[in-house]
């Protein structure tokens, strides 16, 4: 994930060279791609300077819970499986995981059998709105050992499309 500091010194930069925000937002663009900060954040640190506050330091403000499960406190018993939508494959998202610990499980290219809410949480909804509540532990283990099943079969398939169980 980008440096915000850094991208807000460069901010900072094109505000003292009285380059617009437009023209700073199309700067950190070229710069950091998709790690770039957004159109508001730009304007927002613009404000900032415009009102004399010169620091690019954030103001305090509170943040993750003490209890929150961060890369120095968990287990390492977790695994993330996400499917390959570009905002879960994104650089930004990707370097986010690596440094908070997490280890995507790999997800072969138009599977979307594969993933847990396809197969199991979605047409329980719409059967029933109430199904939520009505999941027992032991209903979500067996949702999980049926994911283990199509992972195995889409493994077998060399990662070929398939269909149903």
């Amino acid at each position: 994930m980008a440096d915000f500091r850094e991208q807000r010194a460069a901010v900072k930069f094109c505000f003292l060279l009285r380059k617009s925000g437009t023209e700073t937002l199309e700067t950190l663009k070229t710069a950091y791609k998709d790690d770039a900060m957004g159109k508001t954040q730009v304007s927002e640190w613009f404000s900032h300077f415009k009102n004399g506050e010169m620091s690019i330091d954030d103001k305090p403000r509170s943040g993750r819970p003490s209890t929150a499960r961060t890369h120095e406190n968990q287990s390492g018993d977790w695994f993330f499986h996400h499917d390959n939508a570009s905002a879960h494959t994104a650089l930004s998202v990707r370097q986010f995981l690596t440094k908070n610990g997490m280890i995507p499980v790999p997800h072969p290219p138009y599977s979307p059998d594969l993933a847990p809410c396809n197969f199991f949480l979605f047409p329980r909804m719409k059967r029933d709105m109430e199904a939520l509540s009505s999941i027992s532990k032991d209903e979500f283990r067996q949702c999980f050992e049926k994911w283990n099943k199509r992972l195995d079969m889409c493994i077998s398939v060399s990662g070929e499309y398939f269909e149903g169980d």
